[in-house]
């Protein structure tokens, strides 16, 4: 009963106040990557507060240069995207308009009218869309500031005081909790592998992939490549989504040349070493879940928390499968019972 409670204040916590934690959250995500290189420095010999410095001093140098030099980069294609999608969807319906004449038996003209009506009709949205984000940039740039003050401080203070909160923090829990310290256990190696294992494996195919493409000379190289990285995310969805648009814009710069084959070629090699050798030599510690779990996970989760659910898809599925397999069974009270019988009252 303590194990359900605290599961459900949690999910309550998280559910209804998600939003305005959200700067805690990715304080804590942060601090759970960079606590595994403190460690590893204090192993060393270096003080923990020396080593906790040091890597929150290399960690303000990555958010120095993304914001510098990444950002304005991802902004710059962006904006060049949204300048030459006139000239795609032109060259589209135009491309489209001819599936008729030369398909007449599987493709009429009133069903291509229809799939260009629709495609205008999102292109619209989309750009009612870009102009209430440039509306509200205002708001929205407040509040990446904000963020960017107030989430490097959690992380610092995260890393610092670790054990003086966990101090605290279990200071409220029950004693009798013997269960859910064990799920707690087995769920936070699983959560620490898979954020540090998901990171590097970002980075690695975030990285792989853009000198791939620089080396095509592919378009949009820097926001491709990046929606490459974080498309591992999403498991089995997230590769089949992006590579929709890597295909678009290999196909509006070179058309069906050899140039657009290689890119597809190259694109299948690198999420094949990723699948069958990068992913399971990151997370070789997370508890292996059947695909189907992991779909499902994303979907019930991700529907319930948006990004975070979709990022913490896998841990809360493990954490779900160490609540089953930590729960007491009958077979196991009945073992209990043979191996400790009770006492009867009139031996006592």
């Amino acid at each position: 009963m303590i194990l359900v409670g605290l599961l459900l204040f949690f999910f309550g916590v998280v559910y209804f106040f998600g939003q305005m934690l959200l700067p805690f959250f990715a304080g804590l995500v942060i601090a759970y990557l960079l606590d595994g290189m403190v460690k590893m420095m204090t192993k060393y010999g270096i003080p923990r507060l020396l080593a906790v410095i040091l890597v929150f001093f290399g960690f303000m140098l990555i958010m120095f240069f993304s914001f510098f030099w990444l950002v304005p980069m991802l902004i710059k294609q962006v904006t060049q995207l949204v300048q030459q999608l006139p000239s795609m969807i032109s060259e589209a319906q135009m491309h489209l308009l001819q599936l008729p004449e030369r398909y007449p038996h599987l493709v009429s003209q009133e069903q291509i009218q229809e799939v260009i009506s629709a495609l205008r009709t999102e292109v619209a949205q989309l750009g009612q869309q870009i102009l209430s984000i440039s509306v509200a940039s205002v708001v929205g740039l407040i509040t990446i500031l904000v963020y960017l003050i107030i989430v490097p401080l959690l992380v610092f203070f995260f890393l610092k005081d670790k054990e003086m909160l966990l101090a605290w923090f279990t200071r409220f829990l029950p004693r009798e909790r013997s269960l859910a310290v064990q799920v707690w256990e087995d769920v936070n190696r699983q959560i620490s592998n898979y954020i540090r294992g998901k990171t590097w494996e970002i980075i690695i195919v975030w990285i792989t992939t853009f000198v791939v493409f620089s080396f095509f000379g592919l378009q949009y190289s820097v926001l491709l490549s990046l929606a490459v990285g974080l498309s591992v995310l999403i498991p089995y969805i997230g590769a089949a989504v992006v590579t929709v648009p890597i295909a678009l814009v290999a196909y509006f710069q070179w058309g069906f040349g050899s140039e657009f084959v290689w890119i597809l070629v190259a694109y299948a090699i690198i999420q094949a070493i990723d699948g069958n050798v990068l992913a399971p030599l990151l997370l070789g510690e997370v508890v292996n879940i059947h695909p189907v779990g992991i779909v499902a996970a994303i979907f019930v989760f991700g529907g319930l928390w948006g990004f975070w659910g979709v990022f913490f898809a896998i841990p809360l599925a493990t954490l779900v499968q160490a609540v089953i397999r930590a729960w007491p069974r009958a077979e196991d009270v009945q073992k209990q019972q043979a191996i400790d019988p009770p006492q009867d009252p009139g031996q006592v």
